[in-house]
């Protein structure tokens, strides 16, 4: 993947060209995304919209737009971000046209998609014996068309190097400020996300949106508890303690927080800590030990196998490959 030097800026180059396929079934909303979010990186991106034909693509919302380019965009562009359609229509196989439109995108070429969109890049084989995610709705779908490809369905994107899959909705957002976070920094990607006004990281994944019973009394949930937990990642925190908070014994604390988020209390404070871990990697200049104490991991030991585990690097790598020079958490 382009790192940050490598990427053309504003007074140094032409900036980097983004070509968005559309196709029929489009949803608008996602059809948006990139142009909004990267057109927020002050102007490092070129986002160009187009279609396989050069032709009018009808959306799912009643209407039809114009791109105002054809596939030839696709043997130009830098990154390609195919966008997603309604699952109807979706086929097992890429129909020739696609096909034909996908084949003009150079090798080397990043390429992205946005939640169904996934079931495009697998039926061309761009995801053969990667990880991948698409929306929680689609997952039993694309496993039964796709059982080769490792399918994560707890994250909102996965990032395979030169392809990057993202879950369902606004995780397209998600994806975005990340590829602008991977090629200019955080300090960039959180700015972009103040212009749009969405948050520049969102802790947990999709598992936390997917359709649960929830319980009718409002008592009964762990929401209070999962907020004044975030306020105290630097204590030691234990399903006790937040089981005491909630007002409920450990076994049915466990239960309901499962049935809310999808995952266990311990996983969620592991994923809550290392998102703060990350934040303060890119924006501090605190050493390991200073920001394990910060985010309650017992020493700097911990947090660098837990970060490994997570993403394969160290926090000296990670700093290294998304350090912001401004040490504001939200950038200027």
């Amino acid at each position: 993947m382009p790192v940050a030097s490598e990427m053309p800026t504003p007074g140094g180059g032409r900036p980097h060209r983004v070509a968005v396929l559309a196709l029929d079934g489009a949803y608008p909303f996602e059809l948006g995304v990139p142009s909004r979010v990267l057109g927020a990186a002050d102007g490092r991106y070129e986002v160009v919209l187009c279609s396989v034909d050069g032709g009018p693509v009808e959306t799912n919302a009643g209407f039809s737009v114009v791109p105002q380019h054809g596939p030839q965009a696709l043997a130009s562009a830098d990154t390609v971000i195919v966008t997603p359609v309604e699952t109807g229509r979706l086929t097992r196989e890429l129909p020739t046209a696609v096909a034909s439109a996908l084949a003009m995108i150079r090798p080397g070429t990043r390429i992205a998609s946005i939640c169904s969109g996934g079931f495009i890049l697998a039926a061309a084989g761009l995801l053969d014996g990667r990880v991948a995610t698409t929306h929680w709705e689609s997952v039993e779908l694309f496993r039964a068309w796709y059982p080769h490809i490792r399918l994560d369905e707890g994250v909102l994107f996965v990032d395979e190097d030169e392809v990057l899959t993202s879950a369902g909705a606004a995780s397209g957002v998600d994806l975005c400020l990340h590829l602008i976070r991977t090629d200019h920094g955080s300090r960039l990607a959180n700015r972009a996300a103040r212009r749009c006004v969405v948050a520049p990281f969102r802790e947990g994944g999709q598992a936390q949106y997917i359709e649960r019973p929830l319980p009718d009394d409002p008592a009964a949930s762990t929401s209070a508890t999962r907020q004044w937990a975030l306020e105290r990642l630097g204590e030691k925190l234990t399903v006790t303690d937040m089981a005491r908070h909630a007002h409920m014994s450990a076994r049915t604390f466990v239960r309901h927080f499962q049935a809310e988020t999808g995952m266990p209390p311990g996983q969620w404070l592991t994923r809550q800590r290392l998102a703060r871990a990350r934040n303060l990697l890119e924006s501090t200049d605190l050493t390991a030990e200073q920001i394990s104490l910060r985010i309650g991991f017992a020493t700097a030991a911990s947090l660098r196998q837990h970060l490994h585990a997570e993403l394969g690097v160290s926090p000296m790598a990670y700093r290294r490959a998304f350090r912001t020079a401004d040490s504001s958490p939200y950038g200027a």
